[in-house]
């Protein structure tokens, strides 16, 4: 399952800060717009927000937003040809049989999902996928954004005190700073949304045969069931693993974010 989660991530990572950086301009741009409204009775703005001045609620929704996105366009797709990939393979398994797999690589497996059982089972398990990756991406987000905003307050009051404020007045984050705080933000979102985790998994895991009813079938009748049968905490399965895999992705992620996000502002590559 290598294969899928390289091809899921990197247009994963795009459509996630692109599609942010537009949701927030966009969003940022009416929130303006309706308070200058608001407060003068009429009339539009034509102020800008920097990512700093943005309120909370305006980013919450922008992550909202893109992690709805990706999940459309990448996450779902991706996610069901890696299990596919990966569910074939267990321990006892004979050596020999691995030259003979069902599923050998993503572009192979999403064919061959698409040929047995139509389009529609790559986006098997659809509806939870949105809604964990959506609040994912709105609580790492706004919980990233919040903390920088925190952070670089404190350390403008301590430049200030110091009388080491920088020739441009600016301040900006040191790179462990952003990697710590991109790895706490990022472990909130699989606390809260771990079961949508594991009924999305058992959905895109399980193959749906011609005349016969699938175990899982919806968000909550798959709760329903895992919990019947297993205990309330078996939708919590796996948050260890899960957390030792995004905390540490989410760190470098936003300490690359930031990073390369400095070095085309100093350039002006989007000028």
């Amino acid at each position: 399952g290598l294969t899928a989660v390289y091809t899921g991530i990197v247009p994963k990572m795009a459509i996630r800060f692109v599609s942010f950086e537009y949701y927030r301009d966009v969003l940022g741009g009416w929130y303006n717009t309706f308070q200058t409204s608001s407060s003068s009775g009429g009339g539009t703005s034509t102020s800008t927000s920097t990512p700093t001045s943005i309120p909370p609620q305006v980013t919450f929704f922008a992550g909202l937003l893109s992690g709805l996105t990706e999940a459309i366009l990448v996450v779902t797709p991706a996610e069901v040809c890696k299990i596919r990939m990966q569910s074939q393979y267990h321990s006892l398994m004979d050596p020999t049989q691995m030259t003979h797999m069902k599923y050998k690589n993503v572009v192979q497996t999403a064919a061959l999902v698409v040929k047995e059982e139509g389009l529609g089972a790559l986006y098997k398990g659809v509806v939870p996928t949105m809604l964990r990756q959506g609040g994912n991406q709105a609580v790492n987000f706004t919980a990233y954004n919040w903390s920088k905003k925190k952070v670089l307050a404190w350390k403008r009051e301590r430049a200030v005190a110091d009388g080491n404020v920088p020739s441009g007045g600016e301040i900006a984050l040191d790179h462990w700073q952003s990697l710590l705080l991109g790895g706490l933000s990022g472990g909130m979102g699989p606390l809260v949304n771990n079961p949508l985790d594991v009924v999305k998994t058992r959905m895109q895991k399980q193959v749906i045969r011609p005349g016969t009813e699938p175990k899982y079938q919806s968000l909550m009748q798959s709760c329903v069931v895992i919990a019947k049968e297993e205990g309330t905490l078996a939708l919590w399965k796996g948050i260890t693993p899960r957390l030792m895999r995004i905390m540490p992705g989410q760190a470098i992620t936003f300490m690359t974010y930031e990073a390369v996000s400095k070095q085309m502002d100093r350039y002006g590559v989007f000028d």
